[in-house]
């Protein structure tokens, strides 16, 4: 069974474009330091499984893409090295603490904004609208990807 996740890059670090420039458009989803949300990547992410690719720390944040989980998890390189912003002393190549997915971008939309998200009172549950959340990846339920998607389709 397919499930479905938001998955937040700051534009600065991996933009939508940087993605879709990269190698099959995939990128490897680096930099998670949160162990709710490696958990996610390593336990309840499937290769197939839909991705809405967000924006955020920006000026207009939003949903500004489709994806796909594109592997399984294994251990982000960046925290092994000591010039990485991500490196974290205390992970051991043979314990790693972080994991990542590639993630694959399938379409560039256009930015559905945070405003227009929480207009929507059929996206009332949507986690990422939650106060206080600031989990960079979250479940995302398939009635909202579905409601989502359509509003993806739909200009501004």
């Amino acid at each position: 069974m397919t499930s479905y996740w938001l998955m937040k890059s700051e534009p600065e670090e991996c933009s939508v474009d940087d993605a879709l420039a990269a190698k099959k458009s995939t990128v490897p989803w680096v930099g998670v330091r949160n162990y709710q949300a490696r958990n996610f990547m390593r336990d309840g992410m499937r290769v197939g499984d839909g991705v809405l690719f967000y924006h955020s720390s920006c000026a207009e944040p939003g949903i500004v893409g489709l994806a796909e989980v594109a592997s399984t998890a294994y251990p982000d390189p960046t925290q092994f090295d000591p010039k990485s912003h991500y490196y974290d002393p205390k992970s051991k190549p043979e314990e790693p603490r972080w994991q990542l997915v590639d993630v694959k971008v399938l379409k560039k939309t256009r930015n559905l904004a945070l405003p227009e998200l929480r207009a929507n009172k059929d996206l009332e549950d949507l986690v990422i609208l939650r106060k206080g959340n600031r989990l960079s990846i979250t479940p995302v339920e398939p009635q909202h990807w579905r409601l989502i998607t359509k509003l993806l389709a739909k200009p501004a």
